[in-house]
């Protein structure tokens, strides 16, 4: 049976994913390829590649992200997020979508034409950064000559690129449609409206995946508490635990 992943996007609160991952994995279950938009596209290049969560969550903990945004602040306004492609290829220095040991689709939005793109071979590191541009606080990345922004605008749960090779689909949202957090910047009030406008297209692909994961503790979070990186992976890692120990899922029979 081929498991296929989807990740959601979430900025910080896609720290998430990576604690929910360690518990599937401790219950056997590994993902035969992953989807990935926005945060959720980052974590899942970095899984693909072959590094364990653990690793994952001690390598954003190390990483101070903040200067590379402040580096590349234009004079538009906006951040810029090319600086931290020297991150990505840090970690990743093959750059290839086809060095990765698992294969890894990963969903951006072309905000000139309006399309909903997938990337899944050649260069890896633009392709996930663009993923992961969010609009109004990032400006976009141009690559093979389009100007791309976060997948999340079109699609923050990209179920439908793996629906035909994957039997069992898990998907991973870490974005609570409810928040018991304040919003106190206007890039939160913009970020929260994107996900609002997709709110029933979100819940329409919940309906497409065989195990949900959506932490509801999330909502105390918001998409810049990077800061807090440990608790959003023990969120995800209890959450996750405690359904899995819930549900009863036989990967060995069809979906």
């Amino acid at each position: 049976m081929k498991i296929g992943l989807v990740l959601s996007g979430g900025g910080a609160r896609g720290i998430a994913h990576i604690g929910a991952i360690k518990a599937l994995m401790e219950r056997g279950i590994r993902p035969n390829m992953i989807s990935g938009t926005s945060s959720g596209a980052f974590v899942g290049a970095m899984l693909a590649h072959g590094y364990a969560p653990d690793e994952i969550i001690e390598m954003i903990i190390q990483t101070s992200f903040y200067p590379y945004i402040r580096f590349g602040f234009g004079a538009n306004g906006l951040l810029h997020m090319n600086k931290l492609e020297a991150v990505l290829r840090k970690y990743i220095p093959e750059n290839t979508f086809e060095s990765l040991k698992t294969p890894l689709i990963v969903t951006a939005t072309d905000i000139v034409s309006g399309e909903e793109l997938q990337f899944r071979s050649g260069e890896l590191a633009i392709p996930v950064l663009a993923s992961c541009c969010i609009p109004g606080l990032f400006s976009p990345i141009r690559f093979q000559g389009r100007e791309l922004v976060d997948g999340g605008v079109l699609n923050n749960l990209p179920v439908e690129p793996i629906m035909q090779e994957a039997d069992f689909i898990i998907g991973i949202h870490c974005n609570p449609f409810t928040l018991d957090k304040p919003l106190k910047k206007t890039t939160e009030l913009v970020y929260r409206s994107l996900i609002l406008a997709m709110h029933s297209k979100t819940k329409e692909r919940f309906k497409k995946c065989n195990l949900l994961i959506e932490p509801p503790e999330l909502s105390k979070f918001s998409i810049f508490d990077f800061r807090k990186a440990g608790q959003l992976f023990e969120i995800g890692y209890g959450y996750t635990k405690r359904l899995l120990e819930e549900t009863d899922i036989d990967l060995n029979a069809p979906a």
